[in-house]
């Protein structure tokens, strides 16, 4: 297994950390009705379940783009180092987005953009 190919593993894990995180604690979670208890948080819960939410919808890109750049036959090292990039900045984004840091999240959340799009131009 490549290191790009364990970063799309990782990621496709890391959305359950965030609801792992906006579900911490449990105080009066109602598994039946998950998400209308979820609608209902404030504060570092609705913070990491926005997260959660945002995590999922990047990895579609992701995916493609590394999966793109290997059929390529872009260089493996630059895919790798790529896929690394992505994955710190969008594991930063969920640190800045429970910590309540926008301005920090809006720039990890480019960086993590930068590097999928430069992940296509690799062929």
């Amino acid at each position: 297994m490549t290191i790009a190919y364990a970063c799309i593993l990782f990621m496709g894990l890391l959305p359950y950390v965030a609801a792992g995180i906006a579900k911490k604690g449990f105080q009066g979670y109602d598994n039946a009705m998950p998400r209308q208890w979820l609608a209902k948080q404030t504060g570092f819960r609705a913070r990491a379940n926005a997260a959660q939410a945002n995590l999922f919808e990047s990895l579609p890109l992701f995916f493609a783009a590394v999966i793109v750049a290997a059929v390529a036959n872009a260089p493996q090292d630059r895919i790798d180092l790529l896929a690394m990039g992505f994955v710190i900045a969008r594991i930063a984004y969920l640190i800045c987005y429970i910590a309540n840091w926008p301005t920090t999240r809006s720039i990890v959340w480019l960086f993590g953009m930068i590097c999928v799009v430069a992940l296509f131009f690799q062929i």
